[in-house]
């Protein structure tokens, strides 16, 4: 499972609003309800796991790039989330770095091999320099879409 099978269009925020993690980390869930991803009983629960996740260490990877998650009983399968930021958010990052690419994802509770593979996979696509200039540019949701579907794909 890739990065580019577990998102669609509707679940791609081409311009976060957020100026920090806890915020982009709002957005990108309250985006998930939107999309019908989450119920939004489910949103409160999800955002505590995921906060509480991030605030045992930050998911700001360094490169600009966040990949904050959490595993939790609410999903039964992954589900995830993505949001570009021109200006930056303020990650808390390891390189003290803004952030501008931000994939949140949901494991089911208890697959934690799926949310190791899941991780890495991700972090694997977005440290490429080609994915992430050509996914600067892409215009809107769509063509972020069919750039993270095409990287994805790549072995």
């Amino acid at each position: 499972m890739t990065l580019g099978d577990i998102l669609t269009p509707e679940q791609i925020i081409p311009q976060l609003r957020a100026s920090n993690r806890w915020e982009a980390i709002d957005e990108l869930i309250g985006m998930l309800v939107q999309s019908g991803k989450l119920k939004p009983e489910q949103q409160a629960a999800v955002t505590a796991a995921v906060k509480k996740r991030e605030t045992s260490m930050s998911t700001g990877i360094g490169f600009g790039i966040g990949i904050p998650h959490a595993s939790t009983d609410l999903v039964t399968e992954v589900v995830a989330a993505f949001g570009r930021s021109q200006a930056g958010v303020n990650f808390d990052s390891l390189d003290n770095q803004p952030v501008h690419l931000v994939t949140l994802f949901l494991v089911p509770q208890g697959q934690f091999q799926k949310h190791l593979h899941t991780l890495a996979g991700i972090a694997k696509v977005l440290r490429k320099d080609e994915f992430t200039r050509d996914l600067g540019t892409a215009a809107d949701k769509t063509a972020m879409h069919e750039v993270i579907r095409r990287y994805s794909s790549m072995r």
